[in-house]
């Protein structure tokens, strides 16, 4: 399939073939789902924690005698019950990571652009390179292109473009090797080099 593409000033800079195979599927939101859960799942950190009854400092000694109180039995101050005492089945250090197969996560990386070429929110750049690193110039260019939310891939990222746009409030800059599922269907536009379709298309087929 054809798709038209623009230079950085939003002026035609001819047209590009897309593989079917790659921009042409029928999205399935099963199984993007399945992947953006995927994704989240693993960068969580996993780093809570809490003390269980044998780490709290806390007096072993018997609080009060066994019987004749009316109450009920204890006999140290870091039990559960208690105020201060540890917690009981508390969140321990841990992965909180889950198994995707490989070919489901490069099936979910084709739906995603398939769901962004199908909703046409997808443009494709000559490039995305700049001679100055200047943020204001770059919200100019932004604003011809209609971009208010949109993730930019290229093969390379241009070290002018990707320091200009750093400050921009949901615009994100991504090398064509770090694309992904969440962060393509997080953004409203997604804006491809043609490079970095050539990668893609080369990584995906």
């Amino acid at each position: 399939m054809k798709l038209d593409v623009v230079s950085i000033d939003s002026a035609k800079a001819g047209s590009i073939d897309l593989a079917d195979e790659v921009f042409g599927l029928e999205p399935r939101k099963d199984i993007l789902h399945r992947m953006v859960v995927y994704q989240l799942a693993k960068r969580q950190q996993g780093t809570h924690k809490s003390k269980p009854r044998n780490e709290v400092k806390a007096t072993s000694k018997k609080m009060y005698k066994q019987k004749g109180t009316g109450g009920a039995r204890h006999g140290n101050k870091a039990a559960p019950q208690f105020r201060g005492g540890g917690t009981a089945h508390g969140p321990r250090p841990r992965s909180h990571a889950i198994g995707l197969q490989k070919k489901v996560r490069k099936l979910a990386l084709k739906h995603a652009l398939s769901a962004k070429k199908a909703a046409n929110e997808l443009i494709i750049l000559d490039s995305a390179a700049l001679t100055e690193m200047k943020t204001s110039a770059l919200v100019e260019r932004f604003a011809k292109l209609g971009l208010k939310s949109a993730l930019i891939v290229d093969a390379a990222v241009d070290n002018n473009f990707g320091a200009a746009a750093r400050n921009i409030p949901n615009i994100d800059v991504l090398p064509a090797i770090g694309a992904n599922v969440y962060d393509i269907l997080r953004r409203e536009k997604l804006v491809l080099t043609k490079a970095a379709v050539a990668s893609l298309e080369a990584r995906l087929k």
